[in-house]
């Protein structure tokens, strides 16, 4: 019986303890999915601040109840495997599925997949899409041809002794500005032949500026190749601007003694190229810090939400208010460096269309 008896309890205690174990192991379970959801579902700033400066493949405005709100843009992928491939955004569902042997990565980069949803490396695909930058770099460039030609009409139609009205009554003041404060101070009697290019690239900057502060749009001026392109034009025109007195200053500086001069030569001859780099990285910094202290007070009310409801709404007012003050500085920031790209851009030409010492008087 004492036997029986041990037997027994023992079968018994092995039984209940592997049923504990066994619900513990199913809480431990419950528990690590529940910490991969809070995980997944953790608000993570840096990767909304980068999707916000970032390029995309549509203008996304808002998420509702998992619907997105967003205007999907056309894609265009041309693989040397493939063919051509054309498309809307939309069928990449925000990066979720593939369509047509191609998927929106994480980063935002369309990548050529396999049949089970792998990065197939053996197709190159070559990215020709209407972006939310280029689609609205252009949209910009539309809304200033239809400014400037309607002003210009104006002026043809009633000539420049009728006062002005509408929104050439508003232009006139800055293109006189332009023309004063930057054109005839750094260039001089030249000035006319360069107004057209500088008055082009201050409201090119300018509208590009003020639409990107507009919720849901792209930030085209915080992009730095569309601040690239536009370096490297104003160097073209620096350049086709110069003159064998520019080039002897750069190449055999006078009045500076030969040991001086071997390390004078290479540092001018970098300034030609560092200048137009200056006016990249300037308008390219100054618009994507402004995007990114906004994106910054607008997450920090969900940030401390996350810690506690009372401390996020707490917090809104203070966050609302910050922002709007940044916004209108914001505003301020997008005049400022329009002015400040075309004005650097005009006293360079002017240093490379300066004449010898006995034209000074001009």
């Amino acid at each position: 019986m004492k036997s029986l008896l041990v037997a027994a309890f023992s079968l018994f205690i092995v039984t209940f303890s592997n049923t504990t174990f066994a619900q513990e192991n199913n809480q431990n379970i419950e528990k690590e999915a529940k910490r991969g959801e809070e995980k997944s579902e953790e608000l993570k700033p840096s990767e909304l601040i980068m999707e916000h400066i970032m390029d995309n493949h549509e203008f996304h405005f808002a998420e509702i109840n998992g619907n997105h709100l967003a205007i999907p843009l056309p894609v265009i992928i041309y693989s040397p495997q493939r063919g051509i491939a054309f498309f809307s955004s939309s069928n990449f569902n925000h990066g979720e599925t593939a369509f047509q042997g191609y998927k929106l990565s994480e980063k935002g980069i369309i990548e050529a997949v396999k049949d089970d949803g792998s990065q197939d490396e053996s197709v190159k695909a070559y990215d020709f899409s209407l972006t939310r930058n280029v689609v609205q770099m252009f949209l910009s460039l539309a809304l200033l041809l239809y400014l400037v030609i309607g002003v210009a009409n104006k002026y043809k139609k009633n000539g420049a002794n009728t006062a002005p009205s509408g929104f050439q009554n508003a232009l006139e003041p800055i293109i006189t500005f332009i023309r004063d404060e930057v054109g005839k101070s750094n260039l001089g009697h030249k000035y006319e032949r360069y107004m057209p290019y500088l008055l082009t690239v201050f409201f090119f900057i300018l509208i590009n500026n003020i639409i990107g502060l507009i919720p849901g749009t792209a930030n085209v001026t915080g992009n730095i190749a569309f601040t690239l392109v536009l370096a490297v034009i104003s160097l073209l025109v620096i350049l086709f601007s110069t003159n064998g007195h520019f080039w002897m200053h750069i190449f055999w500086p006078p009045g500076v003694p030969f040991l001086v001069k071997l390390i004078l030569i290479p540092v001018e001859l970098l300034g030609v190229f560092i200048k137009p780099a200056a006016l990249m990285i300037r308008l390219f910094a100054n618009m994507v810090a402004g995007h990114i202290v906004i994106t910054c007070f607008i997450l920090l009310i969900f940030i401390f939400g996350s810690m506690s409801k009372v401390a996020g709404w707490g917090f809104s007012p203070v966050s609302i208010a910050f922002t709007i003050f940044i916004y209108f500085i914001e505003i301020l920031v997008a005049f400022i460096q329009a002015f400040i790209f075309t004005n650097l851009t005009a006293v360079f030409i002017g240093q490379a269309i300066e004449g010898a010492h006995d034209e000074a008087h001009h």
